[in-house]
């Protein structure tokens, strides 16, 4: 049986009286990203659910969002599962032949952060950071073994993710988990869209602009594999908790294809988003000003 949440598009946020809540945007189809980042009042229908993992009810109550969090919690996602060169049009720009099955590596849990919060540039490798749009899936159940036929019947949800990514460290290593996995480097949100409401094949299109400059414009019918494809592969003989999140791959344009290249750095204006149900992430680029021991 598929999962059937009771919201069409959920969001999780701290309310103006500091709890954290979850619901509905009372506006079907406002970007909820840009609306809270150009200082607009953004209204929720409240459900008594403290999760998108739960059914819940709504409860009557309408609150106002004084800071937007990710749809899915740091302690429900566990491991994100990442797929590489998943657009036919990111794969010629690479030069890269056409993978016959997906690319899988892994981001750890720590790598996801709010819709509008900073992303801080490591001091580590400060020279070639790069965005990525990415449609995210939301495992809804348990699923482990499932046929491309039923996989959908366990995606609770999609929303919009940027897999930030150290292109300097990327090219020491032929793995991708270190280059992509520090503190911050997954933006996840704004929305978490149901999967009734975007049922495939999705026709949705993807864009990064930075310092307003579309860099990345594609959609997902470019995709090689589409989700349902991926969510069976990942569970064979594998466990996908409910709560797991899938990024699905980035189309053409990624800053470090272009010429020069488009790289992050503090004071940039980033804007990831897909469509205006999924909407925009508005992640500030700043320096890291911590201290660090030294070694």
């Amino acid at each position: 049986m598929a999962v059937s949440p009771i919201w069409s598009r959920f969001v999780r946020f701290i309310s103006e009286d500091g709890r954290e809540l979850c619901g509905e945007p009372v506006e079907e189809d406002l970007d909820i990203g840009l609306a809270l980042a150009a200082g607009h009042n953004v209204e929720v229908q409240v459900s008594s659910a403290t999760s998108a993992l739960e059914i819940g009810s709504f409860t009557g109550e309408i609150a106002s969002i004084q800071k937007l969090l990710s749809p899915i919690a740091p302690q429900e996602v566990g491991t994100i599962r990442c797929i590489g060169l998943n657009f036919k049009d990111h794969a010629a720009e690479l030069n890269l032949p056409l993978p016959t099955v997906p690319e899988v590596f892994m981001k750890p849990a720590g790598c996801l952060n709010n819709p509008l919060d900073p992303v801080i540039v490591p001091r580590s490798a400060s020279l070639a950071v790069d965005a990525e749009v990415e449609l995210a899936i939301v495992i809804g159940k348990d699923c482990k073994n499932v046929d491309v036929a039923s996989a959908s019947d366990y995606i609770l949800g999609f929303t919009t993710a940027n897999d930030i990514t150290c292109r300097d460290v990327q090219g020491k290593t032929s793995q991708w988990g270190y280059c992509k996995g520090y503190d911050g480097f997954c933006p996840l949100g704004p929305t978490l869209v149901s999967a009734q409401r975007l049922a495939e094949p999705l026709q949705l299109s993807m864009q990064t602009i930075i310092n307003g400059e579309i860099v990345q414009d594609g959609t997902t019918t470019d995709m090689i594999f589409s989700p349902a494809e991926i969510v069976s592969y990942l569970s064979k003989d594998t466990t996908l908790p409910k709560g797991t999140v899938i990024l699905t791959g980035t189309p053409s344009g990624i800053g470090h294809s272009h010429q020069p290249p488009r790289y992050l750095s503090p004071g940039c204006e980033l804007k990831v988003g897909i469509g205006r149900l999924l909407g925009t992430l508005v992640n500030p680029i700043i320096a890291d000003n911590t201290s660090h021991a030294r070694l």
